[in-house]
């Protein structure tokens, strides 16, 4: 049977690709949910990385304002889609008040800020919610993150603290420095 499947699907027994045709899989082996999580955020932060430096570089920082309120939460579903989880991104300093972080995810975050105060590292965390696999993996800041999230008047201009302004009139996001936590990816995954 063996040999008919491997020709039938053009493959030759004679080559050496052929003793490892065949894999088998330990059941047994556990998922690495943490790991798969942040693949999945990290693959939805490349994306919208991707087009915010686009927009950035076409329009400036005012564009990427305008690029985060229009496409950021539709890139992050269309990911959520493509990668078979569930992706959001949170934050206890929202700019766009459907990122706040609930309670589970504050408390996270106000670890993750105590830990780097400290000069400690606080790992990702992996957690079961209603049967799903659900991991929290850090946001932290860069210098072009603030052109968007840094002090108004320092880091921010004035035309792009008017577009923050206008399109986020609750905006908690600005007075961020390099390299801080600004939110988290929330990856939710089934239960396999």
């Amino acid at each position: 049977i063996a040999m008919f499947a491997l020709y039938s699907c053009g493959g030759n027994p004679s080559s050496e690709k052929s003793n490892t045709d065949i894999v088998i899989t330990d059941t047994n082996t556990p998922i690495d949910y943490l790991k798969i999580g942040k693949e999945l955020a990290m693959q939805t932060k490349a994306n919208i990385g991707n087009n915010l430096i686009t927009a950035m570089s076409e329009k400036g920082a005012d564009g990427a304002v305008e690029f985060c309120n229009i496409k950021a939460i539709p890139i992050t579903d269309s990911m959520s889609l493509a990668l078979g989880a569930k992706i959001k991104r949170v934050s206890d300093q929202p700019r766009n008040p459907n990122n706040q972080a609930n309670d589970e995810e504050l408390d996270y975050i106000k670890n993750l800020k105590a830990a780097q105060a400290n000069g400690k590292e606080h790992p990702p965390l992996l957690t079961e919610i209603d049967g799903k696999m659900v991991g929290y993996y850090a946001i932290t800041t860069n210098e072009m993150c603030l052109k968007c999230h840094g002090t108004p008047k320092k880091e921010i201009s004035i035309a792009t603290l008017k577009k923050i302004n206008k399109l986020y009139p609750k905006d908690l996001a600005t007075g961020y420095g390099d390299n801080e936590i600004r939110g988290i990816f929330v990856v939710e995954m089934d239960k396999k």
